[in-house]
């Protein structure tokens, strides 16, 4: 082992825990992975929290694994050294069990290279008895994991707190893998890959999972009744982790505003909240002089607690932040606890320029109600403001282009008749990303823009934009939205792609070489009738519910958000979550 990383890794250890990693004592060895970097794991509250169990729990024991550095990296590869865990320097092998956290799709182009360097066969049908049971869990399980299907033995379709318990009595029940893998297939929550049969048709586009040896069809996803029995927070306070001066704490999970694009809006239904005195509890107001406690959730500004919770914060001397504020939520006391407690930068998500297409997407927003959110926000002394838009939706037009200008001049101008009273002037981002149409969405029915008219669109705004002064864009990589929609929307056959991908092909050629039609995939509609690599997985409101959302969409027909006691969907009506 290099010294140098040796010395990383045991004075991170020192920083974080304080303390020498436990013995393995018999106990069930969990390596748990996020695959990427190290910052980007520890600010993730669903690794944390995964972490924390398992380390609480007397009959097992974990340590983590994360993505190296550029550096390491690069010295790890020159040298060929093997992964290690932060906590006590073990390699993978030497584990039970691997954990991998599938957060983000694109994240699948680490794991050929990270199975590597841990010495692990990628694929399931080249590993031993001898090697870890390999398990995914995440947002990325509960939309379609089917990409990386042949890597993984074992996928928990669901959230933790309620997966967990049910995993490890299983794995402290039996080591015989086998009859392990089969006992889980038939649980609900748990999906076993190799206990299904994938069929294509002649033209190559998949037509069904077949079950075998009594595995659950479809496979339910399992979610949390009372999110107070949830200690979904910051567990582990780490100044290189991504927000690692704050105190993160859940304080929603779900959203029931509809938002037709949006995944987490549907795999995470019903919204649930934390009492206000849960999530006081959990951030240790004695010791909040000082601190800033970021709140988390899907809506945060819909959470019904808010106020209550940011005056006891501010009370204790501490701080609060929020990613982004509901337009029609927002109230001027929010705006000024948060201005108050030294927040200088918020965001607003009109998505959409154009009324059309936000009716759409179901945003459920007036032109009116976003520049009156403007104006609250400048006038309550927000020194930056962030919009976040979405490019190449459904139906998009250069007309819904024009009026998406039209709206952020116009939210400008009033941006700056605010703020020169006050005596400066912040700036106004543009945030812009491409459309992906995702799995257990109404849209994932729909096609993805083409690259040549999402250029023509980027290249419009970036024209519009340099004559305007205090305006700057950002919009993400139209690659990196491609990939993420391939990784996103395809089979198992995908899994070769990914390997290719990840030794240095683009993704054209590595579909090329797999025998995958990347246009077929990308940029083609479905119909109402077409097999979905993900049918086997029912994760949200069913697809006869989402069907008649997409119906609506196109329509431009609005949903109202579902609320407490709503019986619109299946999830409510049918699902049986664990308390």
């Amino acid at each position: 082992m290099d010294p140098q990383l040796e010395k990383k890794r045991r004075d991170r250890l020192a920083q974080e825990i304080g303390r020498e990693a436990k013995a393995w004592g018999g106990r069930l060895s969990v390596a748990l992975l996020f695959p990427n970097r190290y910052a980007h794991a520890m600010s993730n509250l669903g690794f944390q929290g995964v972490y924390g169990w398992l380390q609480q729990h007397d009959d097992c024991l974990c340590e983590r694994f994360f993505l190296p550095e550029r550096d390491e990296l690069n010295l790890h590869q020159q040298k060929r050294l093997p992964l290690l865990s932060l906590e006590s320097g073990r390699p993978v092998g030497d584990f039970d069990v691997l954990a991998i956290s599938l957060s983000f799709e694109n994240d699948y182009l680490n794991l050929p290279q990270l199975f590597e360097l841990m010495r692990l066969p990628l694929y399931v049908d080249q590993r031993t008895a001898h090697d870890p049971l390999v398990v995914g869990g995440g947002i990325c399980v509960l939309m379609n994991p089917e990409p990386v299907a042949d890597f993984f033995d074992l996928f928990a379709v669901g959230e933790a707190e309620v997966l967990m318990p049910a995993l490890v009595e299983e794995l402290l029940s039996s080591r015989q893998r086998p009859a392990l893998l089969q006992n889980l297939s038939r649980h609900p929550g748990f999906y076993v890959p190799s206990a299904y049969d994938a069929e294509y048709d002649a033209q190559g586009r998949f037509v069904r999972l077949t079950a075998r040896d009594g595995a659950c069809l479809p496979v339910r996803r399992q979610w949390l009744a009372d999110l107070d029995t949830s200690a979904c927070r910051t567990l582990i306070h780490s100044p290189e982790a991504s927000f690692g001066r704050m105190r993160l704490v859940e304080v929603s999970r779900g959203c029931g505003r509809g938002c037709r694009f949006c995944a987490t809006g549907f795999v995470y239904l019903p919204p649930r909240e934390k009492a206000a005195r849960t999530v006081l509890q959990q951030l240790n107001l004695q010791q909040m002089e000082g601190e800033t406690a970021g709140l988390v959730g899907a809506a945060v500004s819909d959470y019904s607690h808010i106020a209550e919770v940011a005056d006891a914060v501010c009370a204790a001397g501490g701080h609060i932040s929020v990613a982004s504020l509901r337009i029609d939520s927002l109230t001027r006391e929010q705006v000024r606890q948060l201005r108050e407690t030294g927040q200088k930068t918020l965001a607003l998500a009109p998505e959409a320029g154009s009324q059309r297409l936000r009716d759409l997407i179901n945003k459920n927003l007036t032109r009116e109600q976003i520049l009156d959110a403007v104006t609250l926000l400048a006038e309550e002394g927000i020194l930056h403001l962030k919009l976040y838009f979405l490019i190449g939706l459904p139906t998009e037009s250069d007309e819904d282009l024009t009026d998406l200008m039209t709206l952020v001049e116009e939210a400008r101008e009033l941006w700056l008749d605010a703020q020169r009273p006050l005596g400066r002037l912040g700036t106004l981002t543009l945030s812009v990303n491409p459309f992906i149409p995702k799995a257990m969405t109404p849209f994932q029915w729909e096609a993805m823009a083409y690259p040549k008219v999402l250029k023509k669109r980027v290249a419009r705004l970036n024209q519009w934009v340099r004559r305007l002064a205090n305006v700057s864009l950002q919009v993400e990589s139209l690659r990196s939205a491609e990939l993420q929609a391939l990784l996103s929307r395809g089979d198992r056959r995908l899994a070769a792609v990914i390997e290719r991908m990840a030794h240095g092909e683009n993704a054209a050629a590595a579909c090329r070489e797999g025998g995958i039609a990347l246009e077929d995939i990308l940029y083609r509609q479905r119909s109402q009738q077409e097999p979905l690599p993900w049918d086997h997985l029912e994760s949200g409101p069913g697809k006869e519910y989402l069907w008649k959302e997409y119906q609506r969409g196109l329509a431009c027909q609005l949903t109202a958000p579902c609320h407490s006691g709503c019986r619109r969907c299946p999830v409510c009506r049918n699902e049986n979550p664990t308390p």
